[in-house]
């Protein structure tokens, strides 16, 4: 078995209402700071041990989907990488 990091980033779908970061958006812009756009996100780091990259990203996605990310209003990316 191989150690292995997968971080989940997981953030709300376009055009689903993020308060978070509007509020953090409109505050940035009294600051001074010219925003496009804004979006917050949740980020999970998973350590865990797995026989290859792809079997660590493939729980690490099981988990996304059963827990770490609600499908109907979430999009999430996983990444992967050796300890």
């Amino acid at each position: 078995m191989t150690a292995y990091t997968a971080t989940v980033t997981v953030r709300l779908k376009r055009g689903v209402l993020d308060p978070e970061a509007e509020t953090t958006q409109r505050a940035l812009e009294r600051l001074g700071f010219e925003l496009e756009d804004l979006r917050s996100t949740d980020r999970f780091e998973i350590d865990l041990d797995a026989d290859s990259e792809d079997e660590a990203a493939d729980r690490a996605e099981e988990m996304a989907e059963r827990l770490l990310a609600n499908p109907t209003i979430h999009d999430y990316e996983v990444e992967v990488e050796e300890r």
